[in-house]
């Protein structure tokens, strides 16, 4: 029985990636910021914004097994219409913020002697699509973020990056919300549907588990295929 630590428990990847790593036997602990939620006997809820200057983690034991830091943003437009404000507010939120968790926590997982790290990045990065600047710019930071911290980390805390194509979470509800958005974004992908939350988490866990042991500093994509094939 692991310590995890799920930043960003409530919803979406982060949610599905908790209850995951709680059926396998683990102790959870997850944060949220606006929507908050019970706890239950496996997941212990904590509020917390990674925006704010001071970051309290009191709640967590003295070692930590392995950290998944989710909290995102998806906001696409023509890049002559994006304030430069906006990509430093998605910097803020998704590297920012990861750094100061990371940060506060570094001596628990340290501690372990064999911990890991998991941060979410977006095939947007590797992959060029329109209108996806303001996400792949902050995203981008966060995979050279993962490549440093592994080798500076090893051997004791591997740190790895998954980077999913669109997924059906309430993030991107804003792009799958009617019939011809979700064809539309289906047909994109080689496999011909949209991810759900459940297959990130899965791998996540994995990530996250002794049995990647030899995993580290790597960005894996999970997309239907849309970075890799043309079908």
């Amino acid at each position: 029985m692991n310590n995890y630590l799920v930043i960003g428990a409530s919803s979406g990847i982060g949610l599905s990636l908790a209850n995951t790593l709680a059926q396998q036997g683990h102790n959870v602990f997850g944060t949220y910021n606006k929507t908050a939620i019970d706890n239950t006997s496996a997941i212990q809820y904590h509020p917390l914004n990674v925006l704010e200057e001071e970051i309290n983690l009191d709640f967590l034991p003295e070692t930590i097994d392995g950290i998944a830091y989710c909290p995102g943003s998806i906001n696409l437009a023509p890049f002559k219409r994006i304030r430069p404000e906006a990509f430093k507010q998605d910097y803020d939120l998704q590297v920012v913020g990861a750094v100061k968790i990371i940060q506060h926590i570094l001596p628990k997982l340290k501690a372990t002697g064999n911990s890991s790290i998991l941060l979410f990045s977006t095939v947007a990065v590797q992959t060029g699509f329109n209108f996806h600047s303001q996400v792949a710019a902050s995203k981008g930071a966060l995979e050279g973020l993962t490549k440093a911290l592994a080798a500076e980390f090893a051997p004791t805390i591997r740190v790895n990056a998954i980077a999913p194509s669109i997924t059906n979470t309430p993030l991107a509800e804003k792009y799958l919300n009617s019939d011809v958005k979700i064809e539309a974004n289906t047909k994109r992908h080689p496999l011909k549907k949209i991810g759900e939350p459940e297959d990130v988490a899965h791998l996540a866990a994995y990530l996250l588990s002794n049995k990647a042991a030899w995993l580290t500093g790597q960005i894996i994509t999970i997309d239907g295929g849309i970075s890799s094939l043309r079908i």
